[in-house]
């Protein structure tokens, strides 16, 4: 069993298998077992999800954030996945997008959103009018992850 140990600053949230916390001073806390959890400033808004993969994040966050509603944000991903896939030429884009899916298909959410926010910064690139070729693959952060699940 690992040990995870998170920081939070006072007033932060945490998203911990579905339920909200928040903290109302700085803390520390130790997660003992296996846990899915979101940290607030990894959750996206309904509003800020504009874009195409922006858009099957969310979905996938639904799936951590209410679990008694996970059944239908995954039809609705369900649905959506194979119509992004064909929108993307960009091999990275389209490998990314197969990842997160297995991973989903997997019940590892978790890890399916670390891999959607890596493709964030390239759809950015790719909507903005950067031709594909001239996007270096280590030009673009890839995101750590935010938090555990075995």
């Amino acid at each position: 069993m690992t040990t995870l140990r998170l920081s939070l600053r006072a007033g932060e949230r945490i998203f911990v298998n579905g339920a909200v916390m928040r903290v109302d001073r700085k803390t520390s806390l130790e997660l003992l077992n296996d846990v899915t959890f979101l940290l607030e400033s990894h959750v996206m808004q309904a509003a800020d999800a504009k874009t195409p993969i922006r858009q099957l994040y969310f979905l996938v966050q639904m799936m951590l954030i209410d679990p008694a509603d996970a059944r239908a944000a995954r039809d609705a991903f369900d649905k959506t996945y194979p119509l992004l896939l064909a929108a993307f030429s960009n091999a990275r884009v389209r490998d990314g997008l197969m990842d997160a899916a297995e991973l989903v298909e997997r019940d590892r959410a978790f890890e399916a959103l670390k891999c959607l926010r890596g493709l964030i910064p390239l759809e950015d690139m790719i909507l903005s009018g950067v031709q594909p070729a001239a996007i270096e693959p280590r030009s673009i952060a890839m995101p750590l992850a935010i938090g555990a699940r075995s």
